[in-house]
């Protein structure tokens, strides 16, 4: 991803004032959000090939950073995560950090342990996972270090 590239808020609107919040206060205000930690996650769209951002609830895992592609337990995937899926490598915003990240699917060995976790930061996610028969995803988001020149 390049920094030059323009940047497409998310189509819904609370979420794109949010994301503008978030960003032109470099994280000090949306970074918490109603009480809850949220990142800032920029995916490259598998068709258009523009840069998405939206803003997710997170939580933390051994240096990862971890999110949950409930989509309001709608029956469809979100489109971030449909974009990751083609291009995994993304950007990420944690207050005024920024980065790039590798996303992945969090392996079944690791996929109980961190919906748990979620589900505690966000209870509503269990009811979310009530709404749809779509196995809702958790995704794992490994920052990767800065290429050297």
């Amino acid at each position: 991803m390049h920094e030059q590239d323009e940047v497409l808020d998310s189509p819904t609107g609370w979420v794109a004032t949010h994301v503008r919040r978030y960003v032109a206060s470099e994280g000090s205000k949306g970074h918490i959000w109603y009480g809850k930690p949220t990142l800032l996650l920029t995916t490259r769209g598998r068709s258009s090939g523009a840069l998405r951002r939206t803003g997710l609830i997170y939580g933390e895992d051994q240096g990862n950073y971890v999110v949950v592609g409930s989509n309001g337990g709608s029956d469809h995937h979100p489109h971030w995560y449909l974009n990751l899926l083609a291009e995994p490598r993304v950007r990420v915003q944690v207050a005024a950090d920024t980065f790039e990240a590798v996303a992945r699917e969090a392996e079944e060995g690791e996929r109980d342990r961190l919906w748990e976790a979620m589900t505690v930061i966000f209870p509503q996610y269990k009811s979310y996972r009530k709404k749809t028969d779509r196995k809702i995803p958790v995704i794992v988001l490994e920052p990767q270090e800065p290429a050297q020149d």
